[in-house]
């Protein structure tokens, strides 16, 4: 109940409610013109002994100074976590983010303010700390504090228009695409997709001949249930492509676990198998490092709306590099991403392929998650060939 009220706490005086500029003409006046403080408080209608403290506090900030400025007006919040610059910054990408269907929950609200408050070294409370995420009240607060920000419920709308493949997101997508495009002065070279697939270790059998009149036919797999490994691919307008990114379902990684992968690529491992918020920061200065971006070069990446990519140090870096960041709208990559629509289909039937090779030369032994990398080396150069990419984005 204290919570509901406090959210709800309407001041009942104004006090310490001066607006700054107001007050800094009236201590100018003082100060520059010689006029008593207390004609000058009439004339502004501010409490005398309060311009009183402010005319004494300026002399004493502004004793070397030949223009007058005032530091602080009004009372001020020690508890407030960010400055209205750092809040306003904040703001703003919360609406960027929503405009280029990366919109936040309030948890994701609470996750990110944290980091970006850890990224710039702010003083937090314990609970933030503990929880790596800001209070449900500071959330509440921000949100009321930045009236252009709303909480929505999208889905209430339209659950066809927010989620699906439509002509409304497919404008609004290539809208900002366009100004991106045009921002950036990009050439084919500079404009890169990437996305991430999971190989396994079970294949799917090609067909074979067999004798007429049997209803079920078998063919040896390595198992009956398969393990994924995370691959992460990105490849460019002209047809370029870099090397590969592993994440392996294991709690720690080792070298070795790509050693017999293509040239270049890298690799990680979590329990999951799944691309995390870590493990997209080091794929970026992968892509960095092979792309070649720089602020005086910069590019555009385009990739999926997951919340791996919205780690505020992803971002940093991002922006640090020269890499603009544009995601599709939900449930439309099947449709819009280039390496959905041209490169991983022939990927997963090569690699079907070539794991039913491996078994017919390697009777008797499984198959595991360390021999994909070999695989991968093998049948990724005959999927991500320059053809099969550019007609992927042609497609898009």
């Amino acid at each position: 109940m204290n919570l509901i009220t406090m959210r709800t706490y309407k001041r009942k005086t104004d006090k310490g409610k001066i607006p700054p500029d107001v007050m800094l003409r009236a201590v100018q006046m003082v100060i520059n013109e010689g006029r008593s403080v207390n004609s000058a408080a009439k004339d502004f209608t501010i409490p005398q002994k309060t311009l009183d403290r402010y005319v004494k506090k300026a002399r004493t900030q502004n004793e070397n100074r030949t223009e007058i400025k005032l530091e602080r007006v009004g009372y001020f919040n020690r508890r407030q976590i960010f400055s209205h610059e750092h809040e306003t910054l904040l703001a703003d990408y919360l609406k960027r983010a929503s405009d280029i269907y990366y919109g936040l929950t309030p948890k994701e609200l609470r996750k990110f303010a944290f980091q970006y408050a850890s990224s710039n070294k702010f003083e937090v409370p314990a609970n933030w700390t503990k929880n790596k995420m800001a209070g449900e009240d500071w959330a509440a607060a921000f949100i009321k504090r930045n009236n252009s920000l709303s909480l929505r419920c999208p889905q209430a709308t339209s659950l066809s228009r927010t989620t699906s493949f439509n002509k409304t997101n497919v404008n609004m997508f290539f809208s900002n695409l366009k100004t991106v495009y045009n921002r950036l002065h990009l050439e084919p070279s500079d404009i890169w997709n990437v996305d991430e697939t999971g190989i396994t270790t079970v294949q799917k059998p090609d067909r074979i001949i067999a004798r007429r009149g049997f209803k079920q036919i078998g063919k040896l797999t390595s198992a009956e249930r398969g393990t994924l490994v995370t691959l992460t691919v990105a490849v460019s307008a002209s047809g370029n492509s870099i090397p590969p990114f592993f994440i392996f379902p294991r709690v720690n990684f080792r070298d070795h676990f790509i050693r017999d992968g293509p040239v270049g690529s890298l690799g990680d491992a979590n329990p999951s198998g799944w691309t995390k918020e870590e493990h997209f920061i080091k794929f970026i200065k992968h892509f960095i490092h092979h792309a070649r971006c720089s602020k005086e070069r910069p590019v555009l990446l385009l990739l999926d709306n997951h919340e791996s990519h919205l780690s505020v140090p992803a971002l940093d870096i991002c922006k640090e590099n020269g890499v603009t960041v544009l995601s599709f709208p939900q449930h439309c990559s099947h449709k819009l991403q280039p390496l959905d629509r041209s490169v991983y289909g022939p990927l997963k039937k090569y690699c079907n392929s070539a794991i039913d090779n491996w078994m017919v030369n390697n009777a008797g032994k499984t198959f595991s998650i360390y021999d994909i990398p070999g695989i991968v080396k093998m049948t990724l150069p005959l999927a991500a060939t320059p053809t099969n990419i550019m007609a992927g984005f042609k497609k898009t």
